[in-house]
């Protein structure tokens, strides 16, 4: 039977990349969206046409109800959840004390609240299975902190304590919990960027380049694989040497 991965925020960046390249390895992919319609449905076809098994699942991962329909229609349409990509997720770039209270709430309830609560929901399912994985999707500033990304630190580095704790509880239950924490990746989330700044990003990166979606989902894809069933509670740094 093929396994299924829920790979949440997958309609653009690096939840795009995770989508194509665990469909090429045979997955069927739910894939989670919330306003990127029209690019959800792009990426369905997209797959299917090159052979692969997708369907688009509209949530917002900061509601616990959404999230609880979500997981219960993925679990209908496949009959299983073998993995989990906790990707959703929203960036602020903003002097800490301009950001308001229903901004906080806001990116807390997408990065934060959202895996949590898309753990609380798949869990019980790879209970029953005897298995599962989970890959929650952090950041190099959930690490290090970033100036003027205050908010958006806190919450992957929250990402980062939940993969830890997840990982010790649930391990004797044949469920593996690991994060990425990516460095600068050339996604919607650098926009804001000018191209000054995007330059001095690079040169602080010894690899020379920014990060790119499938430098991403390649670790995602080992972290689901059989080679990784001794790897659990690990949070893997992909920022190429950043400095």
């Amino acid at each position: 039977m093929k396994k299924t991965v829920l790979i949440t925020g997958a309609s653009r960046g690096i939840g795009k990349i995770c989508s194509i390249i665990f469909a090429q390895k045979g997955y069927n992919i739910a894939i989670n969206y919330n306003t990127s319609d029209s690019d959800a449905n792009k990426l369905k076809d997209d797959i299917i046409l090159n052979g692969g098994t997708a369907e688009i699942y509209q949530a917002d991962v900061s509601s616990y109800q959404q999230v609880a329909d979500l997981v219960k229609r993925v679990y209908h349409d496949f009959g299983r959840i073998d993995v989990l990509i906790n990707n959703a997720g929203i960036s602020m770039h903003k002097v800490f004390t301009d950001v308001t209270c229903k901004e906080w709430e806001k990116i807390c309830g997408v990065n934060l609240s959202g895996a949590i609560y898309c753990c609380r929901e798949v869990i019980p399912h790879m209970l029953r299975h005897g298995k599962g994985r989970i890959i929650n999707i952090s950041s190099i500033w959930g690490e290090r902190g970033a100036s003027c990304e205050t908010h958006y630190s806190v919450t992957k580095a929250a990402i980062i304590g939940l993969t830890k704790a997840l990982s010790k509880e649930y391990a004797s239950a044949g469920i593996n919990v690991n994060c990425i924490a990516p460095g600068c990746i050339d996604t919607d989330m650098l926009s804001e960027f000018d191209e000054d700044e995007l330059n001095k990003l690079i040169e602080r990166t010894p690899c020379g380049r920014l990060g790119t979606g499938f430098d991403i989902a390649k670790v995602a894809l080992f972290l689901a694989s059989h080679e990784s069933d001794f790897v659990t509670g690990q949070i893997i740094g992909v920022n190429g040497g950043f400095e």
